[in-house]
């Protein structure tokens, strides 16, 4: 075997295991199923690990040749680049990883992406949420605003920023503090029904026994849907099914 189809070979072979890492890495811990789905991440990543692991190793296959005296300049060149495209494309993809789900206290939650989080008040909020987590985003719930005119105030506030209100850290608190809401505001298991097969709905359930109502979970591609335990006012698991149609 020639030193060429050698190099390219195992540059190849380089590649495909650092592509393996990261996909690991991005669909186990930052978009756990099936929240990659939920914020379109999984077109855009698997063409990226496609086009570096492919283009990387076959530039080098084209440049190599024995005995040139640029050959590793050349290298040197296309490995530079190709580490430089998928850092670039992977520090985005972290950036929008989910980092929060966040119950609002209205009947659904929220996915918050680490990009969209509101830092201005930081310092304000419980050390637990002042950083988001670099493994599986957390569940949290809003605070609840004393009086009407308060949560008026906070609500045009956002608005006229053009955020939402689960974006403020500051505001976060335990899932378990919004137990009552949660329950009294969680819907019955049979009206996913209505914007889903019968089927789809059942082969969900029986792998979550536990779950008997649910919430809807608005997020920036495809919404999808909180199975709930209602007695404990827990979150079961984040489902792929339509909360509305």
């Amino acid at each position: 075997m020639s030193k060429r189809i050698t190099f390219f070979l195992g540059h190849l072979a380089i590649s495909i295991a650092i592509a393996l890492l990261f996909i690991a890495i991005v669909f186990f811990v930052w978009y756990p199923a099936p929240l990659a789905k939920a914020v379109g991440v999984t077109q855009i990543f698997l063409m990226l690990i496609a086009i570096d692991v492919i283009i990387g190793p076959f530039l080098t296959l084209f440049v190599y040749k024995e005995g040139k005296k640029t050959l590793k300049m050349d290298l040197t060149i296309i490995i530079v680049i190709q580490v430089a495209a998928l850092s670039y494309g992977l520090f985005n993809i972290a950036q929008g990883r989910p980092a929060w789900i966040v119950y609002d206290n209205a009947g659904r939650f929220d996915l918050v992406r680490n990009n969209e989080i509101e830092t201005g008040k930081i310092e304000q909020a419980q050390p637990a949420y002042q950083k988001a987590s670099w493994l599986k985003p957390q569940i949290v719930a809003l605070e609840k605003e004393k009086t009407v005119a308060a949560q008026n105030k906070r609500l045009f506030d956002d608005f006229s920023h053009g955020v939402e209100p689960t974006m403020h850290p500051e505001r976060y608190t335990q899932l378990s503090h919004a137990k009552f809401d949660l329950q009294q505001n969680s819907e019955k298991i049979d009206v996913l029904e209505n914007y889903n097969s019968k089927d789809d709905v059942e082969k969900i359930l029986h792998q979550y026994p536990t779950a008997n109502a649910w919430l809807p979970l608005k997020t920036t591609a495809v919404d999808m849907v909180v199975l709930i335990n209602k007695e404990k006012g827990e979150v079961v698991k984040i489902v792929d099914l339509r909360p509305w149609k």
